[in-house]
C-alpha cells in the first residue's frame, strides 16, 4: 500500500502530476482507510503504463484514449505484459527544444541548411517551431561537420530510414507474436511476469547489438565482392 507521495516517487512523477492524472481517470479511485487514501500495485502498474506511453511521445489525449481502452479489471500481470511492448529500444530521454536550446546542445550556431540536414538525417523532428531530439542526434551533428556532399548524406539518411522502418515493423511483429503471445497464453505469477519484462528489455538490447554486427558483416561482404569483381575485370 502506497501513499500518493510514494506512488509518485515510484514512477518518477511529481505528486501534483499524479493527482492531475488521477482526476483525468487514468488511475482507479484510491483505497480509503479512514481519511487516508492508499494505492496498490494495480495503481502503480497503470501509472507506469502512462509513463511508458509518455516516453514514446504519446500526447495526453492519446494516453487518455489508450487507458480507457484497457479493461477495468485488467490484472497487474496483464498490464506488465502490455507495457513490455512499450519498452524503449533506446534509453536516451527525448526532449523538445527551441532553436537556441538545440544550438546549445550542438555547441555551435546552426544554419537553416544545417537544421534541415539534421531533420533529413533523423537527428531531430520538427514540432511547430521547436525540435524533438531523436537518438540519432549525436551522430547527425557529427555527420554535418564532415566535408562530404550534402546530397550523399541525405540519400544515406533516406536509405537508412526506409530499411529501418521495414525492419522495425518486422521485428516488432516477431516480438509480439512469437515472444509475448506464447508467454501470455500461459499462467504466470507476478514475479515471473516482471522478470519477463526485464527479459524483453535485455532482448531488445541484444537485438540492437546484433543489428550492428550483422550490418558490419554485410558491408564487409559487399566490399569483398566488389573487390573480387574489380580484380576479375
Amino acid at each position: 500500500m502506497l501513499t500518493i507521495d510514494e506512488l509518485a516517487a515510484a514512477v518518477g512523477m511529481t505528486v501534483r502530476t499524479t493527482r492531475y492524472y488521477a482526476t483525468l481517470g487514468l488511475l482507479p479511485p484510491p483505497i480509503r482507510q479512514g481519511r487516508m487514501a492508499y494505492y496498490d500495485e494495480a495503481h502503480l502498474s497503470r501509472l507506469q503504463m502512462v509513463r511508458a506511453l509518455q516516453d514514446h511521445g504519446f500526447t495526453l489525449q492519446a494516453i487518455e484514449g489508450y487507458m480507457r481502452s484497457l479493461p477495468a479489471d485488467a490484472t497487474v500481470e496483464e498490464l506488465v505484459l502490455r507495457r513490455s511492448m512499450l519498452i524503449p529500444w533506446d534509453a536516451q530521454a527525448l526532449q523538445v527544444l527551441t532553436r537556441a536550446e538545440l544550438e546549445e546542445v550542438a555547441g555551435r550556431k546552426l544554419s537553416a541548411a544545417q537544421i534541415d540536414l539534421l531533420v533529413a538525417l533523423g537527428g531531430v523532428v520538427r514540432v511547430g517551431r521547436k525540435f524533438e531530439t531523436m537518438p540519432a542526434l549525436r551522430v547527425s551533428l557529427q555527420l554535418i561537420e564532415l566535408d562530404i556532399p550534402v546530397d550523399s548524406m541525405r540519400a544515406a539518411g533516406e536509405a537508412i530510414t526506409r530499411h529501418m522502418d521495414a525492419l522495425a515493423e518486422e521485428l516488432t511483429d516477431i516480438m509480439r507474436h512469437q515472444v509475448v503471445a506464447p508467454f501470455r497464453a500461459q499462467e504466470h505469477s507476478a514475479e515471473e511476469v516482471r522478470a519477463f519484462e526485464g527479459t524483453v528489455a535485455t532482448l531488445r538490447q541484444l537485438t540492437m547489438e546484433a543489428l550492428v554486427t550483422q550490418f558490419q558483416r554485410a558491408a564487409n561482404e559487399v566490399i569483398t565482392t566488389s573487390l573480387s569483381r574489380t580484380g576479375s575485370d
